[in-house]
Formats: C-alpha cells, structure tokens, sequence
C-alpha cells in the first residue's frame, strides 16, 4: 500500500485518501448528491485500481486524478464524473495562470512591460504592473465567465484592460466649460471657478490628472478652443494673446511632465481645437498651435496632449473660411510634430452631427446615443473586446465556414461586454468621486454617493474591434485587400457584418454598442504569437512579430498615398467607435505644405473621419538639433537621439514600443505621392 505522493512541482507528501473522498463529495454535491459513504466506498475503488496499476513506488498526482474519473465513470457516476472533470480542468487552468502570474511579476521586476508605450520604468510604474497582473488572475479566475475567460487565454478575443475588469470604464470627453464656470472638487477642497487664463489652463490639466485615476483609458477634451473662449468672455475678458500664450505652453508642459496612475505615466491626454471662430477662440487655437510649434524646454517635440485640429467646411476648410489660417498653421505645426492630426466634420457619418463630433488620439468616437443627447461631451467608451480575426481564417480556411464562426464570436464579445458593463454599473458614484461624483458623465447629474452608476453609463458606448484584416483575407483568397479587388470586397463585407451584428445588439439590449477599428498595441503581438504556436508560420500570415492593423493596408506594401486613402477611406464609416488612417512619408513635409493639404483634402474625399501623417522625427537630446538622424547628431556629435514615431495614433519614442510594434516600425514602407 502507497503511503506517498508526488505532487507536480516534485515534492513528495504523505497520501491523504480524505483528500480524494472530499473532491468526489464536492463533485456529487454540485450535481445534486448527498450521500458521504457513497464517496466513501468510490475512493476505496480508486486507492485499490492505482495500487494495481501504478507502475511507480510512489505515485503522481495526475495518475491519481485520472483513476478518480475512470472509477467514477465505470461506476454509473457519469454525472459526478463531469463535474469532476470540469472542476479539475478549472483547478489546472488556475494553476498554469498562477504559474504565468508569477513569471510575469518576475519579468516586470527586470523591466515594465511595454505593452503600453506611455508607461515607463519607474519605481511606481513596477508597483503598478504587478498589481494589475494580480487583477488580471484575479478576473479571469473568480469574476469572468469560464467560456468567455477561455476565448482570452486562448487568444480568440483579447478583453481590454483586464486588470480595470470590474474597477471602472475607459474613456471620457470631459465637458471642461461646465468645470471651469462652476468650479468642481478633487476631494481636498473645492476649486473655484478661474479668472485668469493661465489658473484655467492650470485647472485644465488637474481635471485630466484627476479623472485620469478614476479611469482606465483616455482623457479628452472636445471643445477645448470653444471652453477656454467661454472663460475669456466671461471670466477674463481682458486676457493679452501673450498670456494666452503663456498658458497654452504652461497647460503642454504640465501634460508631459505631470504624473497619474500612482506616478506610472502622464495622463493620456487629447484635445480638440479649430472651429471656434470668434476672437477668444482664435487667440486659443492660434497660441495652442504656437506652443505646439515652439516644443518643450530644448525645442523637443510633445508626446501630449494628442492635437486634434477638426476640419469643417465653411469654417477652416476652404479659402475665404474664417479659420482657414488656422488650418495653414496646423498643417505647418503637424509637417514639424506630427501633431496634430485631423477630423472630418464633413464625413457622411459625421456631418449630421454639426460639430458636436470629437475624437482622441487613440482614435475613439462616441457619438450616437439610445439613451440622450447625441454628443460627445460627458460621454465615452465603456469598454471593448477585440476579434482575432486572422485565427477565425485559420481555424476555418473556408468563407462560409469564417463567416458562421464569425457570427458565434460575435455572439459571445456581446455577452461578454454586457457581463462587464452589469459588473461596472453595479459600483457605486462613491467608487469614482471625481469621475461620478462630480457629475463629469452624462446621466451622473442626479445620482447620490451611493447610487448604482448605471443609469449614467447607458449613455456610453460597448466597442466589438477587430485585427489582421489583411491577414484574414491572405488566408482565405491568398492576397489582401491592397492588392485585389475581389480581396476587398470581401474585407468589406467581413466588417460591414460586424457592423450589422453591433447594430442587431444595440437594438436587442438598449445599449450603444459600436464596431471598433482596435488600436492594437500589445495586442497585436499577443495573438499572433498563440497562432504560431497553433497553426505554424504561414507565409504573410504568422511569419512576422505582429498582426496588421485593423483595417489598415499591410505596412510593407508597395502602394501611392492616394491609392492607400482611397482602400482604407470606405472602412471609417463601418468603425463608428473609433478609427484611424494614416500615410508614412520620408521626411517631414515642411518644405511642401500644398502637397499636405493635398493629402488630406484626398482623405475627406474618400470619406475619411480621422487621419494623421506620419514621418521620423529625431531629435538630439544635447543640443536640440533635430530632422533625420541616424547614428549621431550632425551638429554637436551626440549619441543621445531621441526618436519619435506614432503607434496606434499616438506619438511616442521607439524605446518605449513593445517587441511586436518595434518590427512592424521596421517593416513599414514609405507611401509615394503618385
């Protein structure tokens, strides 16, 4: 008789027949069973099958667990003997994601992971990421349903900001006027309300800090030209254009020197500009793009606040438009920053919305609404989940097969983001005091401290995205949507019916639920490493660190700027939660602002709502010199280089990029205007 055990780790302990009549009582009492002798007698069966057939002194735990289901199983007990299996299979996925936990606290103890590249390497930045790990085992364990959590760990779908799960939601536009003209509270004292244009800036950068640790995505505000032109009428009216700005720089240096998240990282900042066409809000829009323009302390470029200049006709788009200078000057301040970027007010989903439409950096849109006004401002994402398109190809490699399979993972990102968005609503305004508490969301206006927030959050949006469309269409026709016709037809047709299934949920559950062109950082990387190891490396497929964008042209390929906005341009309509577009040029286009505006008159003509232009921006960290620059400054000789690229719509050094985006950064090919 066998009087030990081998655990799988190695170690040996004393064998414990308790332990085995305990798990199968456990497994009869979840199906309806109550009788202890039964257990009893079945683990006598089990002790007496291994002692036969072990082959080994002292026998393995796994050996042991296996003789439970084959005694319980020949003994009539099938239903016991499911839940069994179930409850083990649940203690041995416990098991591998404990293990993982711990090899991932490990790695960040080294260095922070970079699956966010506006998170550093601090001190605080480790503390943080080791207690989001933690969230993470936690959620996927206790909280999220066992085929929803599988469907992540396996990389079928990637559930955003895991670590957030039941703590909060994403993203705001904050409606900075109603702030700034009855003053708010950040739970030490109350703010009044500023008379001087550099206190209102000042406070600007407190709102986003502030509600920036109430929540996990971005901060934005969407009329910030037409808020700071509110504050100079009624509360400054006697404001300079130097002090403005004055303020304007003050409000650029604070977003990239002022810290959120316990210290981790700067606040995720967006700010709308460029519509406001009275006095005050010119002096803003033009002193913004000034700071912007003049950089940081040595002249260098600022990551944040993500510059978003809205273009409209009859306002800034078209000579004779009152803020058509404007619209020359952030051409000439983005051919140096690559910031900021450009809305289409004029783009056939956005146009019926005047200018009330706003976008961040990353690229989220919010906008429609079943429950209130159709607006920005007060309102964001709640959360989204992300497809992997590509493995859904794979799995299938037939159209028809894709499309089935698509359905059922779109069925089952629906209820896992109604899952979430239940366990959010159930958290209290007293959960989020500045976000709720002071009223900054749409529908929190008549909610007490411990009022559920729901009622509030039914106004925010529920994003279903999506990766590697190119990849998807190279496995299911041979070629991408850039290099066929027949390819992008089809790529059409995949997201047109997200789109339609987004739409078939929103009018089920009574919530805005929106398809999303995903801005996939670390994503991107994590499903295509678990498709390799399943399916193999598959040329144009799996044989590289990433997965395309989105909807996005694969960034390898040879095709004229023109032709790369007018493919990627029909998708914008599709992604009403959010999508981006962009062209890589070889430089910066300073020298040639005509070419500029050419380019992106082309993207509002191909019904583009948000675009950017891309280019290396190297900037010597010694002396301030900055162009191309490869090994050393050409000025003063340094090797201290500071090189800015965009990634996923934001801007940020390569240092920062994960693995995954470092190569496709690598890979991606200059666009020719041809």
């Amino acid at each position: 008789m066998f009087t030990k055990v081998k655990k799988r780790d190695g170690r040996i302990l004393d064998f414990s027949k308790e332990k085995i009549t305990g798990a199968i009582f456990k497994a009869a009492r979840s199906v309806g069973g109550e009788d202890y002798e039964t257990a009893e007698n079945l683990t006598e069966r089990v002790i007496s099958y291994v002692y036969k057939n072990n082959k080994s002194e002292i026998p393995e735990v796994e050996f042991l667990q296996d003789a439970v289901e084959k005694v319980l199983i020949e003994t009539g007990h099938a239903r016991t003997a499911k839940a069994y299996i179930l409850y083990r299979s649940k203690r041995t996925r416990m098991r591998e994601t404990k293990s993982e936990l711990m090899d991932v606290v490990k790695d960040i103890l080294v260095e922070t992971s970079r699956e966010n590249a506006n998170v550093g390497n601090s001190p605080s930045a480790k503390m943080l990421q080791i207690a989001s790990a933690a969230s993470k085992y936690y959620y996927l364990n206790n909280i999220i349903p066992e085929e929803m959590s599988k469907a992540h760990i396996s990389g079928d779908v990637h559930i955003h900001d895991l670590d957030y799960y039941g703590k909060t939601l994403n993203c705001l536009q904050i409606d900075l006027t109603e702030l700034l003209g009855k003053g708010f509270n950040t739970g030490y004292g109350f703010i009044r309300p500023p008379k001087r244009i550099s206190s209102a800036t000042a406070q600007a950068a407190i709102i986003l800090q502030s509600n920036q640790n109430d929540m996990f995505g971005g901060q934005s505000f969407p009329h910030f030209d037409k808020s700071m032109a509110e504050v100079m009428r009624n509360q400054c009216p006697d404001t300079t254009e130097e002090e403005v700005f004055q303020a304007m720089e003050g409000l650029v240096y604070n977003l990239n020197t002022m810290h959120s998240r316990a210290g981790a990282q700067v606040p995720f900042s967006s700010i709308n500009i460029g519509t406001d066409t009275s006095k005050e809000g010119r002096m803003v829009n033009f002193a913004m793009l000034k700071a912007f323009e003049k950089g940081l302390g040595k002249g260098e470029s600022p990551i944040f606040p993500n510059l978003v200049f809205r273009l409209k006709e009859g306002v800034n788009f078209n000579p004779g438009d009152p803020n058509y200078d404007l619209f020359q000057l952030a051409m000439e301040v983005s051919s140096k920053r690559m910031n900021p970027t450009f809305s289409f007010m004029d783009a056939s989903f956005n146009s019926k919305y005047g200018d009330e439409v706003a976008y961040m950096g990353c690229r989220t849109r919010v906008i429609g609404n079943r429950h209130g006004e159709e607006k920005a401002g007060k309102r964001g994402n709640i959360t989204p989940i992300t497809i992997n398109l590509p493995k859904l190809a794979l799995r299938t490699n037939n159209i028809e097969e894709f499309f089935k399979e698509l359905d059922s993972i779109l069925q089952l990102s629906c209820n896992q983001l109604l899952h979430r968005f239940n366990v959010i609503a159930s958290l209290k305004v007293k959960d989020l005091p500045f976000l709720m508490g002071q009223k900054l969301y749409m529908g929190s206006e008549n909610l007490k401290d411990n009022d559920e927030i729901r009622e509030a959050i039914k106004n925010g949006s529920l994003g279903i995205g999506f990766i590697g469309l190119a990849e998807t269409l190279l496995v299911l026709t041979g070629k991408h949507h850039g290099e066929d016709k027949e390819a992008w037809d089809l790529g059409y047709k995949i997201i047109e019916r997200m789109k339609q299934a987004t739409d078939k949920f929103s009018e089920e559950h009574d919530l805005n639920f929106v398809t999303y062109a995903t801005p996939a950082e670390g994503t991107s990387g994590r499903f295509i490493e678990k498709d390799r190891k399943e399916f193999g490396v598959i040329k144009g497929v799996t044989d590289k660190a990433y997965y395309t964008n989105s909807f996005h042209i694969p960034v390898n390929h040879d095709i004229s700027i023109f032709e790369k906005i007018a493919l990627e341009g029909p998708f914008h309509k599709l992604c009403a939660a959010g999508h981006i577009s962009y062209v890589e040029l070889p430089s910066s286009p300073k020298s040639n602002i005509p070419a500029f505006e050419k380019i992106l008159r082309h993207m509002r003509s191909s019904d583009m709502g948000y675009a950017g232009v891309n280019f290396p921006i190297d900037e010597c960290r010694s002396c301030g010199n900055s162009g191309l620059i490869e090994n050393e400054c050409s000025v003063c000789g340094s090797e201290d280089i500071r090189r800015i690229r965009r990634i996923t719509g934001y801007l940020s050094t390569i240092d920062r990029f994960n693995d995954a985006k470092q190569a496709e950064l690598k890979d991606r090919t200059v666009h020719q205007m041809k």
